[in-house]
């Protein structure tokens, strides 16, 4: 097909390019797309305007609108990102992160909405929602000072 359209199932593929790109149980290297939609694929890189990722895993998701749904996804950025039943250690976005039963570890944006997830750390303007947070921005200062001072401890008595 040409790069207006793409449909790929069951493939192992290095580097896809298309306007709508759609990949089924497939491994890719590299996806760049305008409509880029997934279901149970491994991929390393997936950049995109929409993104829909349903049962997939990929290391870097960019895109302005991201959807994860029982997915992992190790750094995820764009305007607007959606983890519905998903895990996402990084999730950083401009304007909003809605988070559905799901876990993450550092989230940043404009606004946070969640219901019954649970993150690590949240830096956000507005937080709505039911969000299990184990730092807030106070104690993960404070934690950053004693982890700083104990380093500089230790690099001072390693010196001598």
């Amino acid at each position: 097909m040409g790069k207006e359209g793409q449909e790929i199932k069951e493939k192992d593929l290095e580097i896809i390019e298309g306007e709508f790109v759609t990949i089924s149980q497939s491994t890719v290297r590299s996806v760049e797309g305008g409509h880029v939609e997934m279901q149970q694929v491994g991929a390393l890189s997936i950049d995109g305007e929409r993104i829909e990722a349903t049962q997939c895993a990929a290391v870097l998701l960019r895109g302005e609108d991201a959807e994860l749904n029982q997915s992992v996804s190790a750094i995820t950025l764009g305007n607007r990102v959606a983890v519905n039943f998903s895990c996402a250690p990084v999730t950083v976005s401009r304007a909003e992160t809605s988070i559905n039963r799901s876990a993450a570890g550092v989230v940043a944006a404009a606004s946070v909405k969640a219901e019954k997830s649970a993150a690590l750390v949240v830096l956000a303007n507005t937080v709505e929602g039911e969000l299990t947070t184990l730092l807030d921005w106070k104690s993960a200062l404070a934690l950053g000072a004693v982890a700083g001072g104990i380093w500089g401890m230790l690099s001072l008595l390693r010196r001598k």
